[in-house]
C-alpha cells in the first residue's frame, strides 16, 4: 500500500453522521450464567473479565492506533437486563453522533426507551427494533 494513502488526511473533514459504527457487545441469557462462562474458557479460552464479560479487542483500519473493544456476556434468564424485549439476547452496536441518531429514529417512528445516559466510558441510550428486540447504542 502507498504510504502516502496509509496516511490520514487532516484536512479532509470529519464524518459526523448519525450511524452505526460497528459492534459493541453482544449479550444473551443463560440458565447458568457462571457454567456458561466457564465451558467458554474451558472450550474456546474465553477470558472473562472483571465483570463477567468477554472484551475482543480489534484496530479500526482507518485509525490503526485506535483499539476497539467487543463485549460478549451471558446474563441470568430472569434479568431484566433486556426489557422490554422478550427475546433471550440483545445486541450493543457503536454509533457516532448518538444525539442525532436518536433524533433520526425518533423523527423514522421508531421506539426510544431510554434517555441518552453518559458514562466515563461512553454514551447509551436502548431502542426497540421492528421485530421486538431491544438494541443498545453506545458512543464511546
Amino acid at each position: 500500500m502507498d504510504d502516502q494513502k496509509s496516511q490520514v488526511d487532516s484536512t479532509l473533514p470529519v464524518d459526523n453522521t448519525p450511524k452505526v459504527t460497528g459492534i459493541g457487545g453482544i449479550f444473551f441469557f443463560s440458565d447458568s450464567p457462571k457454567e456458561t462462562k466457564e465451558w467458554y474458557a474451558k472450550n474456546l479460552g474465553f477470558d472473562v473479565n472483571q465483570w463477567g464479560s468477554v472484551s475482543f479487542e480489534y484496530r479500526d483500519v482507518d485509525k490503526p492506533e485506535e483499539i476497539i473493544p467487543l463485549q460478549w456476556s451471558p446474563f441470568k434468564r430472569d434479568s431484566d437486563h433486556f426489557t422490554p424485549s422478550k427475546k433471550d439476547f440483545m445486541i450493543n452496536y457503536r454509533v457516532q453522533n448518538i444525539e442525532g441518531l436518536v433524533e433520526k429514529l425518533k423523527a423514522n417512528g421508531v421506539t426510544v426507551i431510554d434517555s441518552i445516559e453518559t458514562y466515563d466510558y461512553g454514551k447509551f441510550v436502548h431502542i426497540m427494533d421492528a421485530e421486538g428486540n431491544k438494541i443498545e447504542l453506545w458512543e464511546p
